[in-house]
């Protein structure tokens, strides 16, 4: 019985048989991380209008140098560039999360370098290394920048909290209340600390890694929580990307007094 050799012909990019709009998905990706990049830079360079009250935006926390009330280390050294704001000495810290985030690798692989656009679909790239070789050998980091948006998750925590002593600009009194913005710093965490609390890497940590889970109790109960967090990976990352942008917008008006923050009680 003779066999017949079919040789496989490689696709051109984005050239496939599919009928369905598999392309509306990577389109979706590309429009809604280029906004997010845009709208991140702009504001991490602006350098002011970056808090207003008890409330300083998360692009800028832990405001290490800076003029605000929320400055750790206090005002700008002399010798910092002016063009430096307080948002550029901490943000590579959350931008390497994401950016090396399981999901997101996935998703801007697609949507923006087509590596492939969608499954069964014709791609840019000619040859595959894998992530073993510059520059994508740098995803390897993804753990150690879990352990800093850990920490990050609790300054931004610690800011919530803050959120909710106003001080009376007449006598300086400070007084407990909640603000809309308070709402919106609670909210940041709680969507930040979902995408945070299931990530893979974290999965990995405190279970993934044993081979027989149920000989420990504790590892098991926090693999399912993070598992639980984790089966929703892709909806917490989209929700906090948009909350943390919109966190900023609102203080940012507030602090131009576009918008009058509304105190709740």
């Amino acid at each position: 019985m003779s066999n017949t050799v079919i040789p496989l012909q490689r696709r051109k990019f984005a050239q496939t048989t599919r009928q369905d709009g598999w392309w509306i998905q990577p389109l979706a990706i590309f429009l809604g991380l280029s906004a997010f990049i845009v709208y991140a830079n702009w504001a991490a360079f602006q350098g002011e209008h970056y808090h207003w009250g008890p409330y300083l935006s998360p692009f800028y926390s832990p405001e290490l140098f800076g003029d605000s009330p929320h400055s750790m280390f206090g005002a700008r050294p002399s010798w910092l560039p002016a063009w430096v704001s307080p948002a550029l000495l901490i943000l590579w810290a959350p931008a390497g999360f994401r950016l090396t985030c399981y999901y997101y690798r996935g998703a801007y692989y697609k949507s923006f370098w087509g590596d492939p656009p969608a499954c069964a679909v014709g791609e840019l790239r000619n040859g595959y290394r894998g992530e073993n070789k510059l520059p994508l050998i740098m995803q390897n980091l993804h753990r150690y920048f879990l352990y800093l948006a850990l920490i990050f998750l609790l300054v931004l925590a610690y800011d919530a909290w803050k959120g909710m002593w106003f001080k009376d600009a007449v006598t300086g009194e400070v007084s407990f209340g909640v603000g809309i913005g308070t709402l919106v710093l609670i909210t940041n965490v709680c969507l930040l600390g979902g995408y945070t609390l299931g990530c893979h890497s974290l999965r990995h940590l405190v279970g993934g890694r044993l081979d027989e889970m149920s000989n420990s109790p504790v590892c098991q109960k926090a693999y399912s929580c993070v598992s639980c967090f984790n089966a929703r990976h892709m909806l917490f990352a989209w929700l906090s990307l948009v909350w943390v942008a919109f966190s900023d917008v609102y203080i940012r008006l507030c602090s131009m007094g576009v918008l009058s923050d509304w105190r709740l009680f």
